[in-house]
């Protein structure tokens, strides 16, 4: 199912998630959440098998797009592939809102956002979640929530420039092949896309805390396109 057919059903069964926009923002989680607790269920904001069975019953919808996604701080990253940064001298203001929602101080896309995206995603998307000190910072995230072994939804730091230069990027596991992880990341090329990243380059995989545990999900893809070299 998607974030609009969410919002349509938690409506009908007379809980507010704001304007029906298929945008899952803090009126649609708070919604789930007085859904779930009304209905005896874990309350984590998360639409997942059994909440779904409870809200749809039978007839839940399928999700959508071509990579399923359950987790929703990856539906929300899959919903912004495309967004771009200004190249001009102005600056895209969808990507300095997610630093003011935040409360992160961000006044310019010129400034490497890969860790602003990764913030927005799981901020948004799961508001109990801690995120780490001065998330703008790659490498921080490599003390995020807890560990894991790459799979669909984790979040991966790899190294920049080099192993000891301090400097890295981060994003979110798709897919991979056997020498690249597929990862879908913001500001590489300056934008929200998938790119390849080398194996070599990997440092860490995490998963956030107050989500469900991972689930090992491992996606397998043809190793095509380029190598990502040097994000900025």
């Amino acid at each position: 199912m998607n974030t609009r057919q969410i919002q349509q059903a938690l409506k009908d069964k007379g809980f507010d998630p704001g304007p029906i926009d298929g945008v899952r923002g803090r009126l649609t989680i708070r919604a789930t959440m007085d859904f779930q607790r009304a209905n005896g269920l874990e309350v984590d904001g998360i639409v997942g098998p059994v909440t779904s069975a409870k809200l749809f019953g039978e007839g839940a919808p399928s999700r959508e797009g071509p990579v399923t996604a359950r987790e929703p701080w990856m539906i929300e990253g899959l919903r912004l592939v495309g967004i771009k940064e200004d190249t001009s001298s102005r600056s895209n203001p969808l990507i300095i809102g997610w630093g003011n929602s935040l409360r992160i101080a961000y006044g310019n896309d010129e400034i490497p956002w890969c860790g602003l995206f990764v913030a927005h995603c799981t901020g948004s998307q799961l508001p109990a979640e801690p995120l780490p000190n001065n998330p703008l910072g790659a490498r921080n995230w490599a003390k995020f929530g807890i560990h894991c072994d790459p799979q669909f939804g984790a979040i991966i730091v790899f190294w920049r420039k080099s192993r000891s230069s301090g400097l890295g990027h981060v994003g979110f596991y798709v897919a991979e092949d056997d020498s690249a992880y597929h990862i879908l990341g913001g500001n590489q090329g300056d934008a929200v896309n998938v790119k390849r990243f080398s194996k070599d380059r990997f440092l860490e995989a995490r998963w956030p805390r107050t989500a469900p545990p991972p689930s090992g999900r491992r996606r397998f893809a043809d190793a095509s396109g380029g190598l990502s070299e040097n994000e900025q």
